[in-house]
């Protein structure tokens, strides 16, 4: 892969990122709070449903930009020699391993997030400060695996289903997709992967939310699933998904469709 489409890659999924995340917002505080263990009302409701945004804005642009430079590297140096047989394989690999490094920016950003988004009445720095002072940077990493646990699944159906779209839509009308439907493509793709990995976002969300010292907060991402299932079964295990749902399918929308409409004009 050339300098050039590297640089273009890092600039578009930095731009895509800050922009589905910041319109997105209040969709996904909704959601956070209707996984918070103290329930919806009690974590703030509709009530500043802003809370926590400084954190997105600062995370998004390098966490989307780490993702896309490592996806499209990857992928690259996947395809020589790979067969078409192959090609979802290698979309798999590259999605994983994209997700493994922007984790690295996402989840400090996310435990800031979502612990302001159910502390309304805190800003993003107190809590940055109160975790930092109680908890050290480790802190800041808490639910790093179930983060990867979550990512890895969701990227592993919904970017080899983007690709087989734009691939099955292009060849339906003989010429490459266009941004808008690329970005049709990646709604469809976000929206399915969004509902099959409800429960592991929920897990991820309770760890996070943990008090410090709990069981739970030990980041063990089985156990958290079953004490859902056994105190609210399935209901527990899907809270937030039509939230997530929509956010996700109207993200990747915007996500992979800025991503794709930046990179051309880039390159």
């Amino acid at each position: 892969m050339e300098a050039r489409e590297s640089w273009a890659a890092l600039a578009a999924g930095g731009i895509a990122g800050v922009c589905v995340d910041l319109i997105l917002f209040p969709l996904d505080t909704v959601k956070t709070r209707l996984q918070s263990p103290q329930g919806f009302r009690k974590a703030g409701g509709f009530h500043g449903i802003y809370a926590g945004v400084p954190s997105t804005a600062i995370g998004s642009f390098p966490n989307a930009a780490a993702f896309f430079i490592t996806y499209e590297n990857v992928k690259s140096i996947l395809y020589h020699g790979s067969t078409s047989y192959l090609t979802p394989a290698a979309h798999m690999v590259a999605a994983s391993l994209g997700e493994v490094v922007a984790c690295l920016i996402r989840v400090p950003s996310e435990v800031v997030k979502q612990r302001a988004q159910v502390s309304p009445s805190s800003s993003t720095l107190q809590i940055l400060s109160h975790t930092l002072y109680h908890e050290g940077i480790q802190g800041l990493y808490r639910g790093y695996k179930s983060t990867v646990l979550r990512e890895i699944p969701f990227s592993l159906v919904q970017f080899p289903l983007w690709e087989s779209l734009k691939d099955l839509w292009s060849w339906k009308q003989g010429h490459v997709v266009d941004s808008w439907q690329s970005a049709v493509c990646g709604a469809f793709a976000g929206g399915f992967a969004a509902a099959v990995t409800t429960p592991l976002d929920v897990a991820k969300t309770r760890i996070m939310l943990a008090k410090a010292g709990s069981s739970k907060a030990s980041g063990n991402v089985l156990t958290t699933l079953g004490g859902i299932w056994r105190t609210q079964g399935l209901s527990g295990l899907f809270a937030g998904v039509v939230p997530r749902v929509a956010a996700i399918s109207l993200g990747g929308f915007i996500f992979l469709g800025t991503y794709e409409k930046t990179r051309q004009l880039l390159l």
